[in-house]
């Protein structure tokens, strides 16, 4: 009787795994930004181009492009807008100071501030009228943060990070509340938040969550598919907080790498070498169509089989703003609109 040795230079051929992309769920455009949007579209319609826009009506290269084309007009500041002009403010609001100076040049405004940031001025005014010292953690800076702050500007600091909370100074810590920016890291916030209450005690909540239901839902799914990805390409422009925050959030779950892009077109191939599992996902002001031409892209490279991972459903839809829903009514035109379809027309596999 005779046995065989096995070659040991010999190795068994089998197929490599498939390459594939995991498509988080939820991702992309959030009510706000939705209603934001749809009301630069609607005012075009409704009253003609030149409609002004202060500031990026969102953070979003794309969005702001296409609406340019369409005839908004985008400034940095009311004093650039005709007088007695139609301006929309943008959907990170503004302060006081810059209503007042819109009042003062007869400009005919819509406000398309998202209502969750509107919630964050109000508890700001609430907490300034009762005299507690407010610490806003947010970026010093963004849009949302001086809308916020101008609110009550004697009252409230900005703590940036964890690390600012040994500089912060208050008058009476037994009076002191925080709140946040809506598109933050839940994470870091609420290490920030750790910090501040090992240092003042009575540190009071806010009386709800400011983080925006989108920014935390799509956090939550990217730590959900990351520690499968080799790669995690995240669709969103560099002055999206929301976004960017979304890199640090796959590259904390378990990423081997991860890339924001503003579109497909900004991917290098060498991101791919070796990778079989690329996740993808979309800031909140980002349209579906970029994040198809993202999976158009990898589709091209590899990546054929899209697996959506969700672990949430969102149906929350915030009506226009009052200003433009008077002036559709006053056109006879309906001020009602269907919700924008944000799921990916693409053939994609539930997981």
């Amino acid at each position: 009787m005779t046995s065989t040795v096995p070659d040991p230079t010999s190795t068994l051929t089998t197929e490599p795994p498939a390459k594939r992309v995991l498509l988080a769920a939820p991702r992309g455009y959030c009510a706000g930004v939705d209603r934001a949007v749809v009301a630069v579209e609607k005012a075009l319609e409704t009253y003609g181009a030149p409609v002004y826009v202060r500031k990026e009506i969102v953070h979003n290269k794309h969005v702001v492009e296409t609406l340019r084309d369409r005839g908004a007009i985008f400034v940095e500041e009311t004093d650039e807008v005709p007088t007695g002009a139609r301006l929309v403010f943008s959907a990170h609001g503004v302060s006081p100071a810059v209503r007042e100076a819109a009042a003062a040049r007869s400009l005919d405004t819509i406000d398309a501030t998202c209502p969750l940031v509107t919630k964050v001025h109000k508890e700001a005014v609430r907490f300034a009228k009762d005299d507690y010292d407010i610490l806003l953690i947010g970026h010093t800076g963004h849009e949302e943060v001086e809308g916020t702050a101008g609110e009550a500007p004697d009252h409230v600091q900005v703590v940036n990070s964890p690390d600012d909370v040994d500089d912060v100074v208050v008058r009476d810590p037994a009076k002191i509340v925080w709140i946040s920016q809506t598109t933050l890291s839940v994470d870091e916030t609420m290490e920030t938040v750790r910090r501040l209450r090992e240092k003042f005690p009575e540190l009071q909540d806010p009386p709800s969550d400011d983080i925006c239901y989108a920014t935390q839902n799509r956090q939550v799914a990217v730590k959900k598919l990351a520690p499968d990805c080799d790669v995690v390409i995240v669709v969103g422009s560099a002055n999206s907080s929301n976004s960017v925050r979304l890199v640090e959030v796959a590259l904390q779950a378990g990423a081997r790498t991860s890339y924001r892009v503003d579109r497909a077109t900004e991917i290098e191939d060498a991101w791919l070498e070796g990778a079989r599992t690329v996740g993808v996902t979309s800031g909140a002001s980002v349209p579906e169509i970029l994040v198809e031409d993202v999976i158009r892209h990898l589709d091209r490279h590899g990546f054929g089989t899209v697996e959506e991972v969700r672990t949430a459903t969102e149906d929350l839809m915030f009506s226009l703003p009052r200003e433009l829903r008077a002036g559709l009514k006053a056109s006879g035109q309906d001020a009602k609109r269907p919700r924008r379809e944000s799921r990916t027309q693409l053939p994609v596999q539930p997981v």
